[in-house]
């Protein structure tokens, strides 16, 4: 790769770009090592056909103009009632994405006032600026909904289980309201299937079910809580996964991948509800 005195078609450099002389007795090989850069680089950004064939004077481009600055990414700060799940619906990304992009190590743990940076969204975002125009304030829900909230301690209490726990599980089956039906069927506050009504009437309580009165619904759902718990040896995230799957799909496969986001939007719940 000696220099010598053969013209070549080269590309224009950018105004941005960096670029060396060629010097008797340059190499491309030197030129790369003195630059930091490779043989290949240099071909490439100066559009060289020949890299044995380049000339003293000639001008090397040794880096391509940086693309433009990425617009800063929205960072959105927790605010007390929220977890990965509401804020991951937030923006239209997933919890596993904000995990990632915020080295979370337990993604069912936040504080209030964290700064969760939010890939793919623009802190200009319309409704967003610094992290406002968040969902409406869950605080408010709970308060409205405090009878519920009462009853659900007293049954988790009465039951031996942490009343954080039932509040979440609560919370996230259906936000507390006895009204609340999935597309499933499932009905009323903890989302009890009329057959698993039957199954903890029958089973666990020695009892007619009703799965329609919002005492008994409470009271059937924290005992079937509990009865996982006992099973899992208090493992909570099997528990849950039992309550969301079915004990026996939990039994034979563990927790399904579907399940998991169920799981670490309670658990962040609780921590929420433990405070």
């Amino acid at each position: 790769m000696a220099v010598i005195g053969l013209g070549i078609a080269v590309l224009p450099a950018a105004a941005a770009d960096k670029v060396v002389v060629v010097r008797q007795g340059d190499t491309l090989s030197e030129i790369a090592l003195e630059q930091g850069v490779t043989v290949a680089q240099l071909v490439s950004l100066n559009g060289i056909k020949n890299p044995g064939l380049i000339y003293v004077g000639q001008n090397l481009r040794v880096q391509a103009s940086p693309p433009p600055p990425a617009p800063a990414p929205l960072v959105h700060v927790v605010a007390s009632g929220e977890n990965l799940t509401v804020i991951a619906h937030h923006y239209g990304t997933s919890i596993a994405t904000i995990v990632s992009a915020n080295g979370l190590v337990n993604p069912s743990f936040l504080r209030v006032g964290q700064r969760l940076t939010i890939p793919g969204v623009a802190s200009t975002a319309p409704g967003s600026p610094g992290g406002a125009g968040l969902p409406a304030s869950m605080a408010a829900a709970v308060a409205s909904r405090a009878n519920v909230g009462s009853l659900l301690v007293a049954e988790a209490n009465a039951a031996g289980v942490d009343p954080a726990f039932v509040m979440a599980v609560a919370w996230q089956e259906s936000g507390w309201r006895q009204e609340a039906v999935s597309s499933a069927g499932a009905i009323g506050v903890m989302q009890l299937m009329p057959a698993t009504g039957e199954w903890v009437a029958g089973g666990i309580l020695g009892e007619a079910a009703n799965v329609h009165d919002l005492r008994w619904n409470i009271h059937a759902g924290v005992r079937l809580l509990r009865h996982y718990l006992d099973r899992y040896h208090g493992d909570r995230s099997l528990a849950l996964a039992a309550y969301y799957q079915g004990e026996r799909a939990t039994d034979i496969h563990g927790i399904y991948a579907i399940s998991r986001s169920y799981i670490a939007s309670i658990l962040a719940l609780q921590a929420i509800f433990g405070r």
